[in-house]
């Protein structure tokens, strides 16, 4: 019941907005046209710690990194979806996430590297020492030696470094064996008097010269090529292994890798405008509002506009007030102006639009009872309100126009059933009985006499006094207020059953079809209402409230016999229509007396037609301020006032706005 009566509204975010002077005007001009944003006086922006945010783009880059490294050894790209980072991504959560998944992955990264690396390096020594092997068989010892009297190496080199290297070393070298590969590559291996070795050495190092890591072994050069070939297959078997094995286990965690990479590259140029703005000597800072639901949407728009803008997104602290954005289905969202009129409900509290909705377009057609009438007003609020405001086409006057919409049509359908067509119209001057009129005769009944009347309207208040007072018992039991929640039980009570029994006891009128014995025993439940409605008061109030229960009692009284003015103002409506009805044709009646013949009777058409155009008009607009008034009063004194506070700040985002119509000049 409570969601068909009540509403929250639209949750909201904090923004902040840090962009450079020099962007400063696309940014306002971006936030203008997008109109989402609720712009609040900005905080004073306090100096940033430049060490700190680039302490945090250090770690940001350093695991950025480590997820390369990662993603280094997918065999080609991947497409992956990105997930929701959910509330707890934090920077540094994502940071040690990385760590982690880069620490399990490692030793597993780690052998694959080991043994990829071994593998390349027995094939470098497989394609050079193959060369050499082409033109000699020397013991692998031999390659690399160095003695007292001798020295021996391999170097790789290019075919011009090999000529300098040759023309410098000519004198120097016992024995030079070379050979050049297909792809141009000399590889040399060559033997030096140990004198020698200090000066070769400086001119391969500065000469950029790659030597052979050549391993220590007894065999002789073409039984160690034999043995490294199948060291190759071995290694490229065990490298190709674990190089499965990194892929897999990549792929288990792709989507995280994808959504940790996002988190960090968007954090990491948040970072990079936070230094631009502590190195400017001025910055734009804008604060405000913005629903929840858009807040993505402003941040990528924001973006999209400028590389150097700052966007930060938090909810709303303890201490905030952000401004209410109520979110109502769009049948009941006209009767937002109504309840603004009262006042607007705080962020986070109830918003009372759907109730207010209902009960007041139902008030209204009940008071404004009358099919003419009912065309006429919206005929008015079609053709001619626009041009009683001063600004028709601001939103205010929309939703006023559309609360006429719907009221007027519940008038339409009230009339409707009951068959009330100007008055008594149809039988004072058709003919038509007034019986014959009603698409359900029961409410013709019920809405023609008083008594009847009064009565549904009674019981009307019973149900809408009894609504207000319920939402105020759970709102009481929401916020641990045990005083409300005892004296709104002890007011039900008393309610619940005292009025039946009045009503029984006075009238004979059942209102609650139990027998003259049950109907015995409701007054010990109206007692103990009572002593509930007592103890609830000292609770609330102390001393005061032990008689200040007593206004309590005699205010649910006045409270429900507020509602005989919905019978009051239908009747006053029907019977003031009658009247004018009978006045007219009596004015006619006279003319047609003063006159003979034909000049008489177009007298008494006329005389009577303009009457009845003149005070019906007159009374469509008295019956229909009254019915708005009087709505107005029951739904705020009688409903409101019993549960709701109110007292919020209304949404206004910074929009660009274009009038239709401008008054130029005095």
């Amino acid at each position: 019941m409570a969601v068909l009566l009540i509403n929250t509204p639209e949750p909201m975010a904090k923004v902040r907005v840090i962009a450079i002077k020099d962007q400063s005007r696309k940014i306002l001009e971006t936030l203008q046209e997008l109109g989402v944003l609720h712009v609040e006086e900005a905080s004073e922006l306090k100096p940033i710690d430049r060490e700190h945010i680039e302490d945090e783009r250090r770690r940001i880059r350093e695991a950025l990194g480590l997820l390369d490294d990662i993603i280094s050894y997918l065999p080609e790209p991947q497409k992956v979806y990105v997930g929701d980072a959910g509330e707890a991504d934090t920077v540094s959560r994502v940071i040690a996430e990385v760590d982690k998944l880069h620490r399990s992955l490692s030793q597993l990264i780690e052998s694959y590297s080991r043994i990829r690396e071994e593998s390349l390096r027995a094939e470098r020594l497989d394609r050079f020492l193959g060369e050499l092997s082409k033109l000699a068989n020397p013991h692998i010892k031999d390659l690399q030696y160095s003695g007292n009297y001798l020295y021996s190496n391999v170097i790789v080199l290019s075919q011009d470094t090999y000529s300098i290297f040759e023309d410098k070393t000519k004198a120097l070298l016992l024995r030079n064996l070379n050979r050049t590969t297909d792809d141009g590559t000399v590889v040399c291996y060559f033997v030096a008097g140990a004198d020698s070795r200090k000066q070769i050495e400086t001119m391969i190092k500065d000469l950029g010269i790659a030597t052979l890591d050549i391993p220590e072994s007894d065999l002789d050069l073409s039984t160690f090529l034999a043995q490294n070939r199948e060291d190759i297959q071995k290694l490229r078997s065990e490298s190709e292994r674990l190089r499965r094995d990194v892929q897999n286990s990549i792929m288990r965690e792709i989507g995280a890798i994808a959504l940790y990479r996002e988190i960090l590259t968007i954090e990491f140029g948040r970072c990079s405008v936070l230094l631009q703005a502590a190195e400017a000597r001025y910055v734009t800072l804008i604060e405000g509002w913005i629903p929840e639901i858009a807040a993505p949407f402003l941040e990528s728009k924001l973006k999209d506009a400028s590389n150097n803008v700052f966007v930060e997104t938090t909810n709303p602290g303890p201490n905030d007030l952000p401004p209410t954005k109520l979110r109502n289905p769009k049948a009941i969202q006209p009767f937002e102006v109504i309840v603004k009129l009262f006042s607007l409900p705080k962020y986070g509290d109830w918003d009372p639009t759907p109730g207010v909705a209902y009960f007041f377009a139902f008030f209204f057609g009940l008071m404004l009872n009358d099919l003419v009438y009912a065309l006429g007003l919206l005929f008015l609020a079609r053709f001619v309100l626009h041009k009683l405001v001063e600004d028709p086409d601001s939103e205010g006057t929309r939703l006023f126009r559309k609360v006429l919409y719907t009221s007027g049509s519940a008038a339409l359908v009230v009339s409707l059933l009951s068959g009330t067509y100007l008055g008594d119209f149809p039988q004072m001057y058709l003919g038509i009985d007034l019986e014959s009129t009603a698409l359900i005769k029961t409410v013709q009944e019920a809405l023609a006499d008083p008594i009847y009347f009064i009565i549904l309207s009674l019981i009307v208040g019973i149900v809408h006094v009894n609504l207000a007072h319920l939402l105020g018992a759970v709102r009481a039991i929401k916020e641990g207020d045990r005083g409300t929640v005892i004296n709104k039980a002890g007011l039900l009570l008393i309610q619940l059953f005292g009025i039946p029994y009045i009503m029984q006891v006075m009238f004979k009128v059942r209102l609650i079809p139990v027998n003259d014995a049950l109907y015995g025993i409701f007054p010990y439940f109206v007692l103990l209402g009572v002593v509930l409605l007592i103890i609830g008061s000292l609770i609330k109030m102390g001393g005061l409230g032990s008689f200040i229960w007593i206004f309590d009692l005699t205010g649910i009284l006045g409270d429900i016999m507020s509602y005989s003015r919905l019978a009051g103002v239908g009747l006053a409506t029907f019977y003031l229509a009658s009247a004018f009805n009978l006045l007219s044709k009596w004015i006619a009646e006279i003319a047609d007396s003063l006159l003979p013949g034909i000049a008489g009777a177009a007298a008494a058409f006329l005389s009577g037609l303009v009457l009845l155009l003149i005070f019906h008009v007159f009374n469509l607009f008295l019956s229909s301020l009254a019915a708005f008034i009087h709505s107005l009063r029951l739904c705020f004194v009688e409903y409101l006032l019993k549960f709701y506070e109110g007292g919020g700040r209304e949404y206004t985002p910074f929009r660009m706005q274009f009038r239709r119509e401008v008054l130029l000049g005095k």
